[in-house]
């Protein structure tokens, strides 16, 4: 049994998401504000503590529908009744879809929809509503209603003395009403679902099935001794905002959410509390040590007593008018727990020496953070198996629940990149280790993990990450949304493809899981320069979270993929490679009209998906792909420039270039004529001086960058004298123009779609 997915609605920015778990560990990225926090949010409200809810959790969009139930209630005659109907489509919920096998259904019989079910999907929603319709209906009316006597009565005081109240008395709207009253009319309630209308999403846009009118809800927790699950919030190091509620596990709940321990020694002293502690249901193992502890006690009892002795028959004489004379005593209880309870409970032995120790606190901060993060799973671990005294807490045979999910947000706070990885690559592996979980089939583990981090991403599959998109609103009623992409859809198995781009991802730790927008370049010069030129150029720009990739015009389709599965606004920069159009296709100087082909595998078979050189250079050529209204993929190619050699008396010549490289000399021909430098700078300056025309030159360039470091060449431009006097290529400025306007488009609070301006093949607004 496990759990297949869960589709969550109307609860903050996520109005209507399907994620698919997988069966041990289930990964969610995305960019910043893209929903992560508010599905771990949601999995914590609704599974876990279901108190934490506040109107702060309704999708905002959906607040003007709600204040408008309020104001037709408001309208009623007293003939007409409220119905539960009206707020359906506005309340959180979540579905929780579970996997079962056919001999696992007696473990969920009061979750079955009809009786012929035989096993596979069962689904429960789970969603917060009114638990009294009727009551909220008249509590409501009559704190408006008295609110608006109130006014009107003090209004027409202040008339007839001159001047006007222009103060608002609560409640004025419904949403004003349940500011207060939210805890004390709604609650969580669970529903059976039907598994045979369970719908597939559309575009990414969950499709929950619609309940029968007057559907009965589940008596008590539909997943008490079913599910256990453990939250375990990021370590921020300041107080969560829900801290102070502490442990969820007072109402016999299977959740449960723990509280913030800094130190390791807390913790050992909450295992040893709970699964250790020799004085709770002690057993024959137990018992030297309660002598022992008894022993000590006595010692030192008599000493206090011997200690104390004259001071205390000092107090025994104070002959006090009206009581007897005192008789004090003392009697000392030992905890073995006080033995954890100080700075240095928990020591590190330094160099293997046995002898030299320090106190936890002077241990490197990442190896602090992880040994947290482990013991908090081991410790979650043991109490879902009941390891220890906690098995005996109860008279009643233990029989764990069939599922265990642990939820972790954030992990990497605090801890370094090697420990972050270390970290997600044990994680499941100690949720695991005991003796009767291992490859224990019939007991399940699900571990969900929020993250930011580029390098816990990388340590998992593809198929085990889910990609939040955040989607801008589409006009002034709505707000900004989210949608949830499965990554394991994105290469459809395990072929070359995926392969490739996975060693990619992980070899170039990049951070496309995490970025605005990608930008993919052909090699290190545009890898070090292109940074340069939206420093100098595109301050707009400058300012976004952008990836930059550098992968060959033969790899960059590779990523289309899975670019287009995260809906990723991208930029590709890539060259013309230009080649001969018969025989061996050898690289040739790109010349119009001489029916040239594109050795680019990315112009070929993605964008602009064209092979003839002349075609690519049509100005009627497309090289905007849109998607849908907010992604968009383009790409920037080198295109004919006017170029005129100082030594050349006539007009500007059209040219082309094949590389970023020679396209950059062409654009900054008097840069380059007297820029100091060794290299391929040396032999570009001495090419512009023997040359006379521009045909000649690029020539000669392209012979030049056949052999030329290019690499070196980009660091000598950025440590010369003026790196910034220098002119972005054409094709290049339109390219990052064009990205730093959809850029702009998409980081609208508010866009009306009917008013979206059209994009010109150049990417122009």
């Amino acid at each position: 049994m496990h759990i297949k997915f869960v589709e969550i609605q109307n609860f903050r920015k996520l109005k209507s998401i399907r994620i698919d778990f997988t069966e041990n560990k289930t990964l969610f990225v995305g960019a910043n504000n893209s929903g992560k926090t508010s599905a771990m949010v949601a999995l914590g409200h609704f599974l876990v503590n279901q108190s934490y809810f506040t109107t702060n959790d309704f999708t905002l969009s959906n607040w003007a529908a709600i204040d408008n139930i309020g104001a037709d209630w408001e309208g009623h005659t007293e003939s007409q009744s409220p119905s539960l109907t009206e707020w359906e489509q506005v309340l959180p919920s979540m579905d929780v879809w579970l996997q079962v096998a056919n001999n696992e259904i007696h473990f969920v019989q009061n979750l079955l929809p009809t009786l012929d079910w035989e096993g596979g999907l069962l689904g429960v929603r789970l969603r917060l509503e009114p638990k009294k319709i009727d009551d909220l209906y008249k509590d409501y009316l009559l704190s408006i209603k008295a609110a608006k006597a109130t006014k009107a009565e003090a209004v027409k005081q202040k008339t007839e003395g001159g001047g006007e109240y222009t103060v608002a008395l609560w409640p004025r709207t419904m949403h004003d009403f349940l500011e207060r009253q939210l805890r004390s009319h709604f609650e969580v309630r669970a529903y059976s679902l039907n598994p045979k209308e369970c719908n597939p999403p559309e575009n990414s846009v969950a499709q929950p099935q619609r309940m029968p009118h007057g559907s009965e809800p589940i008596e008590g927790d539909p997943f008490k001794g079913l599910i256990r699950i453990d939250k375990i919030n990021a370590q921020r190091g300041f107080e969560d905002a829900n801290s102070k509620q502490g442990r969820a596990d007072s109402d016999g709940k299977d959740s449960h959410t723990h509280s913030q321990k800094r130190k390791l020694s807390e913790q050992l002293c909450s295992y040893y509390d709970t699964h250790l502690d020799s004085s709770k249901f002690p057993g024959p193992e137990d018992l030297d040590a309660l002598q022992a502890i008894e022993a000590a006690q006595n010692v030192f009892n008599e000493k206090l007593k011997d200690g104390f002795s004259n001071a205390f028959n000092e107090l025994e004489n104070l002959n006090y008018p009206g009581f007897m004379e005192p008789k004090l005593s003392i009697s000392t209880k030992i905890r073995p727990t006080d033995g954890l309870s100080h700075n240095a409970a928990v020591q590190y032995e330094v160099m293997d020496s046995g002898s030299l120790r320090l106190p936890e606190q002077y241990n490197g901060l990442g190896y602090q953070n992880l040994i947290f993060m482990v013991f908090e799973l081991m410790s979650v671990r043991d109490k879902w198996m009941q390891v220890g005294k906690a098995a005996k807490k109860t008279s009643e045979s233990f029989f764990p629940p069939r599922l265990h999910l642990v939820l972790v947000e954030e992990p990497e706070a605090h801890l370094h990149v090697q420990v972050q990885q270390v970290f997600i690559n044990k994680a499941y592996g100690i949720l695991r280790k005991h003796d009767d979980l291992g490859e224990n089939n019939s007991l399940t583990t699900q571990l969900v993990v929020s993250t930011h981090s580029s390098h816990i991403a990388h340590e998992c599959e593809f198929s085990c990450l889910r990609y939040f998109r955040r989607l801008p609103a589409v006009d002034s009623a709505t707000v900004p949304t989210s949608t949830v992409v499965n990554l394991s859809e994105v290469f459809g198995g395990k072929d070359e493809t995926e392969k490739f781009v996975t060693r990619y991802l992980k070899a170039t730790h990049c951070d496309l899981f995490f970025a605005d927008a990608a930008i993919l370049v052909e090699g290190p010069a545009e890898r070090m320069l292109v940074p340069h030129f939206i420093r100098n150029c595109f301050p707009v720009l400058n300012q976004c979270y952008i990836t930059l990739l550098e992968i060959g015009g033969s790899h960059a389709h590779c990523l289309r993929p899975l670019i287009e599965h995260l809906g990723l606004i991208s930029l590709v920069i890539t060259d013309l490679d230009s080649a001969e159009p018969t025989g061996s296709h050898s690289s040739v100087q790109p010349i119009k009209g001489e029916k040239q082909i594109t050795g680019n595998s990315t112009l070929k078979t993605w964008l602009p998906e064209k092979e003839l050189i002349d075609e690519l250079l049509d100005s009627s050529t497309e090289k905007v792909k849109k998607y849908d209204q907010f992604f968009s993929v383009r790409v920037a190619y080198q295109i004919p420039v006017p170029v005129k050699l100082l030594q050349d008396s006539g007009p500007p010549v059209e040219s082309l270039s094949n590389t970023f490289e020679d396209a950059l000399v062409f654009e900054n021909i008097t840069i380059f004529r007297e820029l100091k430098g060794n290299g391929l700078i040396k032999k570009f300056r001495d090419a512009i001086t023997e040359h006379k025309t521009p045909e000649a030159l690029g020539e000669e360039m392209f012979k030049i960058l056949k052999k030329g470091k290019k690499a070196e060449f980009a660091l000598e431009l950025l440590y010369s004298e003026e790196p910034e006097k220098l002119k972005t290529p054409t094709y290049i400025r339109e390219g990052l123009s064009w990205l730093q306007e959809q850029l702009q488009r998409k980081q609208q609070e508010a866009l009306d779609a009917s008013e979206l301006p059209p994009i010109t093949a150049e990417g122009k607004v």
